[in-house]
């Protein structure tokens, strides 16, 4: 594991407390009539599995792709939306908050992401879940010129106990690789760079360009 990763994993411990729970570990294989509706997005993970090296090492690729639980969370106007209103994109779902540090050192490189790749094909879902000064991270953004990504948040923070309760995270930050089916093909507990070329290309084959 790189530096970068064990100090995500540090963080994303942290963030536990802040959100009041314990860990929960994610099982790779997941149950088995959700990775039989997914046979089709094995060969997209096998064409990304080598690939998640360098900058994107400490990506778990699925050796068995699993449907991603229906998150709900407010769209940029504010009102309720979920992962299904993306249904035909490959998306990369991160969730952040302003008091998780590694959550705010990647949020750059998501938005040059989804500057450089975001389309009718792929977009960077980055959903706040602060629960309290829900003016913060619009103004955090907006000071930082972070503006090609949508505002999407959750202020009861319920999206990150869905992924909790499904057994997939410990903590934060968070991402997860859905494909345009809503199966998801891979995961990562805590930051990377993003707008690197290996991120770039293990992005590129989950949206098999």
């Amino acid at each position: 594991m790189t530096s970068r990763s064990k100090m995500g994993a540090a963080f994303g411990v942290l963030a536990l407390v802040a959100l009041g729970g314990g860990a929960a570990f994610y099982s790779v294989a997941g149950d088995a009539g959700n990775s039989a509706s997914c046979r089709a997005a094995k060969a997209t993970a096998a064409r990304m599995a080598p690939l998640a090296r360098g900058e994107v090492a400490a990506v778990q690729v699925n050796a068995a792709p699993m449907r991603t639980p229906e998150l709900a969370f407010n769209g940029p106007d504010g009102t309720p939306t979920s992962l299904s209103a993306f249904k035909g994109r490959t998306l990369l779902v991160n969730l952040w908050a302003t008091w998780c540090p590694p959550c705010l050192k990647e949020m750059p490189a998501l938005d040059a992401l989804q500057g450089a790749l975001g389309g009718k094909d792929f977009a960077v879902v980055a959903i706040n879940i602060d629960t309290r000064n829900l003016d913060k991270p619009k103004a955090w953004l907006a000071e930082r010129k972070i503006t090609a990504l949508p505002y999407y948040a959750d202020p009861q923070a319920k999206v990150f106990q869905d992924l909790r309760a499904a057994r997939k995270i410990e903590g934060m930050p968070v991402s997860l690789i859905v494909d345009a089916e809503g199966c998801e093909l891979a995961i990562l507990q805590g930051p990377a760079d993003w707008a690197s070329t290996d991120a770039k290309a293990l992005i590129g084959a989950a949206i098999k360009r």
